[in-house]
């Protein structure tokens, strides 16, 4: 038995199909959904969300989104959302160093600018942790399979 997952973010439609399981980011915690589970509705945190088929697993990070449970489906709408075989560490990594120089310049707290670019950060981070962990041929140099 299966239950369908979709994840969506603002752009582009970024999985679907048919799993055994999901893993999501909760905003209450990490949260396991099987098939037939209970109707949920959630928020969710910055995290991975994983889904397997078999012995296959795909990891997803997301940058918050809701996502609806259902006991045939799963919906994920997400901020921002992407497979980790899809990030371009080079960007993230630029992108992480563009935030943690703005955030040096000391850019007041109640800035809209401050709070995006911590959002970026936080953002950027997740994304090369995602890679470091789950990517098997990252060539970071902080990866532990060098």
């Amino acid at each position: 038995m299966t239950i369908r997952c979709e994840i969506v973010s603002q752009d582009r439609t970024v999985f679907t199909g048919d799993v055994d399981i999901v893993v999501l980011p909760g905003a209450g915690g990490e949260m396991g959904v099987l098939p037939k589970h209970a109707p949920v509705l959630t928020t969710l945190k910055y995290g991975l969300i994983k889904v397997r088929k078999g012995g296959k697993e795909e990891v997803f990070t997301v940058a918050g989104g809701v996502a609806e449970v259902q006991p045939d489906i799963v919906t994920v709408l997400a901020d921002a959302a992407e497979n980790v075989d899809e990030i371009d560490e080079a960007r993230a990594d630029a992108a992480r160093k563009r935030a943690e120089e703005a955030l040096k310049k000391g850019v007041p707290a109640d800035n809209d600018a401050y709070l995006a670019m911590e959002a970026a950060l936080r953002k950027s981070n997740l994304r090369l942790d995602a890679v470091r962990r789950y990517r098997k041929n990252s060539r970071s140099p902080y990866s532990s399979e060098q």
